[in-house]
């Protein structure tokens, strides 16, 4: 099968991507995904707040999901849930499993947009039982939403972030009285009114500076130990069901077995403004690129692709490109786009007869995303080139696991020619060493 545009991927990044193809006339989109329907993570969120940045209106997951899978019928790509992208047979062209047996399909460009998923217990070392009532936020929806299932007595959720407060809300729903949410961290990372709403509402506490020692039952669960983050003795919590939240990791296998320069940040893979990968006209988009951002997030992210995925179709793709990585220092974690693709302009143009670099292209909204791995208030952020002061922004507070956003302006001044971009939090921002490389 020959398509123009394969899409790996039917969350809201592939979706809005494949919609905004069909749009600019990209020809043939295929969008395939292992679920049984596509959708993506927002079918099994039964919460509101979804569309916001990218419709323009407030909807539960479902409803969001139901909306950009009919966008994308309607738009005329061809949508294939419970098809599996298995493996490649060349740079554009995949092996794609599905019930009716192995294809491959030949593209003119390909989009990765898989996602990401929490790393389970097992991931996370935790010792102790393997009983049943352990699983992941992701786990947990599917099996409230989709299946229905009650979850009577007493819960405990690892993790303080976004996504722990929206698993006490499924709990909740479920029937079950969540005890508290741990945290190694000294602070919870939401928003405050998250953890407010969570004491009052629902009267579960945040147990800060707490780890997870041990899971603890046989053919049920019974509890979990836990214990301070710093040291000291152990007690015992009771609980029937235990949550794992956050800790995201993208589901980055299809990149890696297509070779892409691996982000040693975001463990994704290494995109430019464009969100091109290191091969040339394969692309990558959403959660697979910035682990976990909000649906509508990824879904500009998956229309900001499908913008330069067309544009190159048509014959607009620069020459003589070179590719700038980004690296970010401690306690900053990853940035997201990482690589500036400059393009040079011919020589006689530009001062001193020497070529003047184009304009990169600008990132998703305009602006680049960035974790931190720990708490600084009032710092700011510097970009750097050589020592040469690109950007810095304003006094803001960082906090783990919640995104920090960085106006992309400063990507004009790159030049193609130097040494990588270094990020760093200009106040208390911890050693000056990289954080990382590209990994090929």
């Amino acid at each position: 099968m020959k398509v123009d545009v394969l899409i790996a991927g039917a969350g809201p990044a592939g979706l809005a991507a494949a919609v905004e193809l069909r749009r600019a006339g990209a020809g043939r989109v295929l969008l395939v995904d292992r679920e049984a329907a596509a959708g993506g993570v927002p079918r099994h969120c039964l919460h509101t707040g979804y569309g916001l940045r990218d419709l323009h209106r407030l909807l539960d997951g479902p409803a969001y999901a139901r909306r950009y899978v009919a966008a994308a019928a309607a738009a005329g790509a061809e949508v294939r849930a419970g098809s599996t992208v298995t493996g490649w047979t060349g740079m554009h062209a995949v092996t794609m499993t599905s019930a009716q047996g192995v294809e491959t399909v030949e593209a003119a460009a390909v989009l990765l947009a898989t996602g990401c998923r929490e790393r389970p217990r097992t991931a996370r070392l935790i010792p102790g039982d393997r009983p049943p009532g352990v699983m992941t936020t992701g786990e947990l929806q599917q099996r409230v939403y989709l299946g229905g299932q009650r979850l009577p007595g007493r819960a405990l959720i690892v993790g303080a972030e976004h996504v722990s407060f929206s698993a006490l809300v499924t709990l909740a729903h479920a029937g079950a009285e969540v005890v508290a949410l741990v945290t190694e961290q000294a602070k919870q990372q939401s928003y405050p009114a998250f953890a407010a709403a969570a004491g009052l509402r629902w009267h579960a506490p945040v147990w800060t500076s707490t780890t997870v020692r041990r899971v603890v039952g046989r053919d049920r669960l019974t509890g979990v130990e836990v214990a301070a983050t710093g040291g000291g003795a152990a007690r015992f919590v009771p609980c029937d069901t235990l949550v794992f939240t956050g800790d995201w990791i993208p589901d980055h296998e299809l990149a890696r077995l297509a070779g892409l320069a691996i982000d040693p940040g975001t463990r994704g893979p290494a995109v430019d403004t464009a969100l091109e990968t290191s091969v040339p006209l394969v692309f990558a988009a959403g959660n697979l690129v910035h682990a976990a951002e909000t649906a509508d997030v990824a879904a500009l992210g998956g229309r900001h692709a499908a913008r330069h995925i067309a544009a190159a179709l048509g014959g607009s793709r620069p020459a003589d490109a070179a590719r700038v990585a980004i690296e970010v220092l401690p306690p900053l974690g990853w940035i997201c786009p990482n690589v500036i693709t400059v393009t040079a302009a011919p020589a006689g143009r530009g001062q001193a007869g020497r070529g003047q670099a184009a304009p990169p292209a600008m990132p998703p909204r305009g602006r680049f995303v960035l974790r931190c791995g720990a708490f600084r208030r009032l710092a700011r952020v510097e970009v750097r080139q050589d020592g040469r002061l690109l950007a810095r922004s304003r006094p803001s507070s960082l906090v783990p696991n919640r995104p920090v956003r960085l106006a992309g302006g400063w990507v004009s001044q790159v030049d193609p020619g130097g040494g990588p971009v270094q990020v760093a939090v200009a106040d208390g921002g911890g050693p000056a060493t990289p954080a990382g490389r590209m990994e090929p």
